[in-house]
């Protein structure tokens, strides 16, 4: 007898477009055993227990619409398998990789379901669904269960796993325009667009970050020598090579003075307002470690700010400020700090929070503070006594407002002159709304891949849409990042129906890409052998710079298994709904279930993009009403309904009159060619005429001209992968 238990039976990534969404999902298939009979309100205390580990359960609406909506399932009486999915979207939530999307759906056996959950990173997803299966049989059971620690153990995998804020504002503005993205490595390189139309960030640099100007931008007495020489404001400064020297250069720029490494980040290694040797002589030390160089340079009076430029402008601004405490007569400055500075809600260990936690024993330049105003970590300051625990401290406080325009195009101008597209500018200044000529500032740092968390989680002031600017950068208005693409779906001739639209888009001038169960070619040159119509295959025609088209054979079991490569297609094409028994281990046997898998192909159809319908199958074309763009069906009877009625309303279909292939638009026809006169058609009569009208109807579809079709079709050989000579063949390119 089966025991109350949730077992899964196997758990599957679907990384594209899939029958549940457009988007990556995890898939698992479960056996509930025994929990069939036995749905919430028949496991006594369990919804309670559930609930008190989960209380935010109440915000999810389910089915119901409203919030408690899913709680009320659970009193009302709902099955394991529809608890699992709403478990494991909740610790994706409370672990910080939010998600809104799952399904639960039996498969028409007792106690077997399909759990679908939208899906952001494999790894953390498959991690949630795991603690979620315990969790729940930790409730049924009334065992104790860790809920905290499993948080946390998935909130340390997405820190470590998912793309990091700064990458991740990113690509959510590329995917706010639809401009498709691809991850390309465990880190932060990220593919935006497609092919040839494809752009790269690697955090906030581009591939239009330049290698000299990041060289440039490291070297900070280069970055001055090249700033001071186009007029723009910059501290005086010299490099030293000693502590010694380091005092020997204060005393000849004036003090007070700045020490800093060359080539350091983030702030570290940085002392400012330095008036004394043994504070220069320290600085050095606590600069040298950080850099390759260190730099002594006149101190600004001023707050520091950071203004990020991109393109030719600056799209945020914030300013840093000083942190200090008050003594008390009673607390020691760690305790003062705690207290005073470390309560702070917005103060954390993550880039989660907007301002950094203070921990003295690991921040040298809070110590040499301490030691310039002669008190130690655990001195007790006086009553009112101000104690100075960072003088530069975070750069969270937005000011883009209040930047005047003169400053704005000195530090747009400052970027251009490093030659960054996208830079972090430092500048000290009294007032930003100042002009910089009207007072003592200066701009004292250009950096590279500047962080974009202080812009989007502010502590004070309004979060900046730094990563919609950086998007619009690399894409400007009416570019989607896009290459056109065609997906063909289905049993019959979808081969070669990839293949020889893939050959008229080569003829058609433009390099192209082909995924199929024959291989993976580069316009006619084949680069794999073997079935090639998969997800793999298929992301690596997309990330290919040299294609500039893409064609994708796409069969039902690659949708059920892994999804569609790409997200959204120009040309959709489907041609039959076919029963197929190597489906039945997906638990797909009803035609209608078969439509939905089928039906992917037309989903992922784009606004401006046609579907491409066989009309002699009927479910295939009850399709057209799913496509967000146009239709265009083919069949070799002109009176099939479908045809009939689409020409009724003035729109496209390819159909054979007399042995003639037609093409139509309403009541206006044009003749393309007799079937009979392409090679192809006589030497396969009984496939012949539904593989060529489908390429006929994609091809015109994808703007084709017919003279083209028409020669292309001719000249296309079934069993060709090579080119016949060197003319043909494309630059000599790394294997995809």
């Amino acid at each position: 007898m089966k025991k109350k238990d949730i077992e899964l039976l196997r758990v599957t990534y679907l990384r594209g477009p899939n029958i549940w969404t457009y988007r990556p999902v995890l898939e698992a298939w479960v056996d509930i055993g025994a929990l069939e009979e036995y749905p919430s309100n028949f496991l006594p205390g369990f919804t309670e227990r559930l609930t008190a580990w989960l209380p935010s359960l109440i915000e999810h609406r389910c089915g119901i619409g409203e919030r408690g909506g899913f709680v009320q399932r659970l009193h009302e009486g709902t099955w394991a398998g529809h608890i699992l999915e709403h478990v494991t979207i909740e610790l994706l939530n409370l672990a910080g990789m939010p998600t809104g999307f799952g399904k639960a759906r039996s498969v028409g056996e007792p106690g077997i379901y399909k759990v679908v959950i939208r899906a952001r990173n494999e790894q953390v997803s498959r991690a949630a669904l795991l603690a979620a299966r315990e969790l729940i049989m930790a409730a049924i059971e009334d065992r104790p269960f860790d809920v905290a620690g499993s948080v946390a153990e998935l909130h340390e995998m997405v820190d470590e796993l998912y793309l990091g804020p700064s990458t991740a504002c990113i690509v959510d503005a590329a995917v706010g325009r639809r401009i498709p993205w691809l991850r390309l490595t465990s880190g932060n390189l990220v593919q935006l667009g497609y092919g040839a139309a494809q752009r790269r960030i690697w955090t906030a640099e581009t591939d239009r970050t330049s290698a000299i100007a990041e060289g440039i931008s490291r070297d900070k007495d280069l970055t001055k020598t090249l700033l001071q020489s186009c007029g723009i404001p910059v501290p005086e400064g010299r490099i030293v090579a000693s502590a010694e020297e380091a005092w020997e250069a204060a005393q000849d720029i004036g003090l007070p003075v700045v020490v800093k490494p060359s080539d350091g980040n983030h702030g570290r290694g940085v002392s400012i307002e330095l008036r004394t040797r043994e504070e220069i002589e320290a600085a050095y030390h606590l600069a040298e470690p950080e850099g390759s160089e260190v730099i002594v340079e006149h101190f600004i009076r001023g707050n520091e700010h950071r203004l990020l430029v991109v393109g030719d402008r600056v799209v945020a601004a914030t300013r840093g400020e000083a942190a200090w405490v008050k003594g008390d007569g009673r607390s020691t400055v760690l305790e003062l700090i705690e207290t005073q500075l470390n309560n702070d809600p917005r103060r954390g260990l993550s880039e989660d929070f907007p301002l950094n936690k203070i921990l003295v024993s690991e921040d040298p330049a809070v110590q040499l503070e301490l030691t310039r105003q002669k008190l130690t970590p655990n001195c007790v300051p006086p009553a009112d006594e101000m104690v100075l625990i960072q003088r530069n401290g975070n750069l969270a406080w937005d000011v883009t407002d209040a930047v005047h325009p003169e400053v704005a195009a000195t530090v747009a101008l400052a970027a251009r002159i490093v030659g960054l597209d996208i830079a972090g500018v430092d500048l000290v200044a009294e007032d930003i709304a100042k002009p910089l000529q009207e007072q003592d500032a200066a701009i004292v740092e250009v950096n590279v891949g500047p962080g974009l968390l202080m812009h989007l989680k502010p502590a004070s002031g309004s979060p900046r849409p730094v990563g919609k600017a950086i998007v619009d950068h690399l894409f400007p208005e009416g570019d989607s990042g896009r290459i056109p693409i065609i997906g063909v779906a289905g049993t019959q001739g979808t081969n070669t129906i990839a293949r020889m639209l893939a050959w008229l888009i080569h003829l058609a001038g433009k390099h192209v890409g082909l995924a199929c169960s024959d291989g993976l070619y580069l316009d006619r040159r084949q680069v794999e052998k073997g079935n090639c119509a998969s997800w793999a295959a298929g992301e690596r025609l997309l990330i290919n710079r040299m294609v500039q088209a893409a064609v994708f054979e796409n069969g039902s079991r690659n949708i059920l298994a892994e999804g569609l490569a790409y997200d959204r297609c120009q040309i959709g094409v489907v041609t039959d709904a076919n029963d197929d028994d190597a489906l039945r281990e997906f638990h797909i046997r009803e035609p209608e279930q078969l439509y939905n898998v089928l039906r992917t192909q037309v989903d992922v159809v784009l606004p401006e993009g046609v579907a491409v319908l066989n009309a002699a199958d009927a479910l295939v074309a009850e399709m057209a009403e799913l496509c967000d763009g146009d239709v265009v069906f083919y069949g070799a009877d002109a009176g099939l309904p479908p045809i009939v009625e689409h020409l009724a309303q003035c729109r496209r279909a390819v159909f054979l009159r007399d042995g003639e292939i037609m093409l139509a638009t309403g009541p206006q026809e044009s003749a393309l060619a007799r079937l009979d006169a392409f090679p192809f058609a006589l030497a396969n009569p009984g496939a012949a005429p539904e593989i060529i009208l489908a390429v006929v109807a994609a091809a015109w579809a994808f703007g084709i001209s017919p003279e083209l079709i028409t020669a292309g079709i001719e000249t296309f050989e079934p069993e060709r992968s090579a080119p016949p000579d060197t003319a043909q063949r494309p630059h000599k390119s790394h294997k995809n």
